[in-house]
This record gives C-alpha cells, sequence and structure tokens, in this order.
C-alpha cells in the first residue's frame, strides 16, 4: 500500500481540489447522507440494525462489508482512466456508504441507539480510521475517541458538521490517490479493476478493526 500512500499526498495538492469540477455536486454532504441511508435504509438495502441482527456478530459484520467494498472498488477502477468523472464521485459514494453502514452494524451490536446523534457523530470518527483519529486528538482537534464521543453528555452540532467534512476529505484522498496510483502503475483497466478491489477491502478492513476495539459493548437499556 505504499504506492497507495504516497499517491495520497499527491491527491491532496492535485486531485482532490479538482473533486469540485468533476463532479459539481459532490461536497461534503454526500457522507451524511450515506450515514443516514447505511443507518435508516433504502429500498433494498436493509437498515442497519436490521442487517447486523441477522449477521449476528462483529467479525461477520466486518468481512461481508470488505466483500462489499471490494465489489464496488472493483467495478468502479473497470473503467480506467478515462472514466474517472464518472467513477470516482461512485466510488467515493459507494465507500462512504459500506463503511457507514459496517460501523452502524458494529455499533448496534455493542449496544449503541443508532438513533442517537452522538452515536452517528462516533460512526463518523472511527471512518477516519485510528492513525488520523490520534493525531487529532494528540492536536486537540477532537473532544475525545469515538467511545467518549458517543457517549458524550450532550450532542456538539458543530462536531457532526466538521467530522462529515474530514470523512469527505480522507475519502477524496483515497480514492483519489489510488485511482493516481493505479494510472501510475498500468493504464489498463482489468489491473485498475483488482487494484481498486484491494485497496478499498483494506482500507474497509482497517476500518472495521478500529471501530470494533474502540466501540466498547454497552448495556442496551
Amino acid at each position: 500500500m505504499g504506492v497507495v500512500t504516497s499517491a495520497g499526498r499527491l491527491v491532496t495538492q492535485r486531485v482532490a481540489p479538482r473533486v469540485p469540477h468533476l463532479a459539481p455536486d459532490l461536497t461534503h454532504s454526500f457522507v451524511s447522507e450515506a450515514l443516514h441511508r447505511a443507518i435508516d435504509g433504502l429500498g433494498p438495502l436493509k437498515p442497519a440494525a436490521e442487517s447486523a441482527d441477522r449477521l449476528g456478530s462483529v467479525h461477520e459484520v466486518v468481512e461481508t462489508h470488505v466483500r462489499y467494498a471490494g465489489a464496488q472498488g472493483l467495478l468502479t477502477g473497470l473503467g480506467g482512466v478515462l472514466t474517472a468523472t464518472v467513477t470516482i464521485p461512485a466510488n467515493l459514494a459507494g465507500l462512504a456508504l459500506v463503511q457507514a453502514r459496517m460501523v452502524a452494524c458494529i455499533a448496534h451490536l455493542r449496544g449503541y441507539d443508532l438513533g442517537d446523534p452522538r452515536v452517528e457523530n462516533a460512526i463518523l470518527t472511527c471512518m477516519l480510521g485510528r492513525e488520523a483519529v490520534d493525531r487529532k486528538l494528540k492536536e486537540r482537534q477532537l473532544p475525545g475517541p469515538p467511545m467518549a464521543i458517543a457517549t458524550a453528555p450532550v450532542h456538539d452540532p458543530d462536531l457532526s458538521r466538521v467530522l462529515t467534512a474530514e470523512v469527505a476529505t480522507d475519502l477524496i484522498q483515497r480514492v483519489g490517490g489510488k485511482r493516481l496510483a493505479i494510472s501510475i502503475a498500468r493504464r489498463t483497466p482489468i489491473v485498475g479493476g483488482a487494484f481498486g478491489m484491494g485497496a478499498d477491502g483494506w482500507a474497509t478492513w482497517r476500518v472495521g478493526i478500529y471501530a470494533a476495539r474502540e466501540l466498547r459493548p454497552r448495556n442496551r437499556r
């Protein structure tokens, strides 16, 4: 994943600023929408709590959503570099939905109320990943780790806006970095699809493991 990490740094300067031009309607609001769809369900997509109860364990939740992430990464990567104006927004929305749904499922199984906006903030925090959260805690840009946010005395709506923007920026950087790495490695659609599957699956697995560690079990009331 070293290529993706290096490419991700380039995206901060080159790719991320161009995303609004590639998709004018794509702002941090897509993260908020993905979170609510993940929790409440939409059409054939079942609500997170229902899906979590069906899967039955955190392990199954993570494994299932890693497969989902890999599948959407494969499909959005198959278009190659020439269709990036379509596939980058699709990959962003798909990855946000899959990861939000996975963390919401984990939160439900651990006894958290998915209707609580504090828990929504904790889900978004988990989606940032361990490294980003640890860095922001050290710089005092976050009030606490995911569980502390989920059980805070009151909900902070300003924190919700900050977190959705942070998650959106992180996803743009990772998806753009992956796209740049694909184009550097080989401009072949099949290679791009395989790379996208692996990168998105790996990123989702890391988020899932972090959420499972941070959202410790609570007694349901």
